[in-house]
């Protein structure tokens, strides 16, 4: 019992430094992909809360992916919808893989994480709810291997 105690007492201290929050985050959420396997069809969507016009801030994708996803790479279409209308649309890479074949995400095993920066120092002209709208653009119908999707929006330091 004892030895319970001691590991208790070594496990909490550190779980809390570890979930420190951090002030520059506004907004970081995952949707899982059901079953790891994103069809072309199927959007993953944000509603984002923004009060802050002022505040620059970096927007940032995040893709949790299987080490037997296919490819090295992945095309994504990104749609901004502001609360006054106003649409922004593009398209966007993320490299998940070293020309050798290296996984570039962080993590152990066979999952990986990796975070890109979207767009950096943007203003975020009006307040209310934002709507991220994310879709793969690869060619394949169905993407084998993509576990989760997220998106971050962090404020400028």
């Amino acid at each position: 019992m004892k030895r319970y105690l001691t590991l208790l007492f070594l496990v909490i201290p550190a779980g809390l430094m570890l979930s420190s929050c951090d002030k520059t985050v506004v907004f970081d959420k995952y949707k899982a992909i059901p079953d790891s396997e994103w069809h072309k069809d199927s959007l993953v969507v944000f509603n984002i809360p923004v009060e802050d016009t002022l505040q620059s801030h970096n927007l940032l994708v995040n893709i949790r992916n299987e080490t037997s996803y296919n490819f090295s790479n992945l095309w994504l279409f990104i749609e901004i919808l502001q609360p006054d209308g106003e649409m922004l649309t593009d398209t966007f890479e993320i490299v998940l893989a070293d020309p050798s074949g290296k996984w570039l995400g962080e993590g152990i095993s066979g999952l990986k994480t990796r975070q890109t920066i979207f767009r950096r120092n943007v203003k975020l002209p009006v307040s209310g709810t934002y709507t991220v709208k994310l879709q793969h653009g690869m060619r394949q119908d169905v993407l084998k291997g993509v576990h989760d999707v997220g998106f971050r929006i962090e404020k400028v330091k």
